[in-house]
């Protein structure tokens, strides 16, 4: 019987060590060092495009820069463009090595100059596309095209989807031959935030912007809710995706991927991660804008030759 006891010991003890690598795996998920050789570059440039003002958006972004850094062996520093047309040309320069773009900025820049979309985040609801608004105050008495002459139409920048291309669009079914001469006064604010406020705070009577700020805002600022009314949206089209210059050192890219995509599984990851609204990084390609091409194709906008300044 004492026997019988110490082979049941000894096949539990064996079985133990079996299954501890197993019992290991369960737990949190290192991330494995890159089997590529490290890059010589030294310094990395990120470009962001004006979507907040200049404070939130180094705010929302600056927690990665060290993160990335002290993992992808290179210096990053971010670089707040003051305007969405300088996005080419500082590619184009080869001063930035990366950005995160929006849907119509990608798609240029993926046209123009050959850039390699990377990674995007997966919002907390699942979701990793945004698309447009279109709005008004409640109170604005606007409620058909005609009561829309006359009035004054704020944009974001050309090259937006949210804040260009959609109010194009919009207006071309609305059969607006030429909204320059149906509106009053149009301008571009230069931000989606400063888009809504505009209309919000009654210096605009009808606005464009994306859906992810204006719901970021409405989670602090009731009157958005409360005041203002959506008339139109755009197809979805891909969130804020990281795409990286034509020739970047492909070792470094790989290692961006993977630090990027591994975000989730480390705690210092997903503060990050929990802090910029988003529970992980997903792959994206240039597939994923093929609603953009096809949306700027509805209206008449060939991007390959899409001129920033002439629009």
């Amino acid at each position: 019987m004492m026997f019988w006891k110490t082979v049941k010991q000894r096949a539990m003890i064996v079985a133990l060590l079996f299954l501890l690598p197993l019992i290991n795996g369960c737990s949190e998920t290192k991330e494995m060092p890159s089997e590529e050789p490290a890059s010589n570059q030294e310094k990395f440039f990120l470009g962001l495009l004006p979507e907040h003002d200049l404070f939130t958006q180094v705010q929302r972004y600056d927690p990665f820069v060290g993160y990335v850094s002290k993992r992808a062996g290179v210096d990053v520093e971010l670089r707040v463009l003051s305007r969405y047309g300088n996005l080419i040309n500082n590619f184009a320069d080869r001063q930035l090595d990366a950005a995160f773009l929006g849907s119509l900025s990608g798609a240029l820049a993926i046209e123009k100059i050959g850039v390699e979309p990377l990674v995007r985040p997966e919002w907390v609801d699942g979701s990793s596309t945004y698309h447009g608004l279109i709005f008004i105050r409640k109170d604005s008495g606007i409620n058909s095209v005609a009561a829309m002459k006359g009035k004054r139409f704020v944009f974001v920048d050309k090259a937006t989807t949210a804040g260009w291309l959609l109010p194009l669009h919009f207006f071309k079914q609305l059969g607006m031959d030429d909204f320059r001469t149906w509106f009053a006064e149009t301008y571009f604010s230069g931000t989606h935030e400063d888009a809504i406020y505009d209309v919000l705070d009654g210096k605009a009577d009808i606005g464009a912007a994306k859906n992810t700020v204006f719901n970021r805002l409405a989670e602090k600022d009731g009157r958005l809710l409360k005041d203002l009314q959506i008339l139109a949206t755009s197809p979805d089209v891909p969130s804020s995706t990281m795409a990286v210059r034509k020739g970047l050192d492909p070792s470094l890219k790989k290692r961006l991927v993977t630090i990027f995509l591994q975000m989730d599984q480390n705690e210092e990851g997903r503060e990050i991660l929990r802090n910029f609204g988003a529970t992980r990084f997903i792959v994206t390609t240039e597939k994923d804008y093929e609603p953009v091409f096809t949306y700027a194709g509805e209206i008449g906008r060939d991007l390959a030759k899409y001129n920033y300044f002439k629009e």
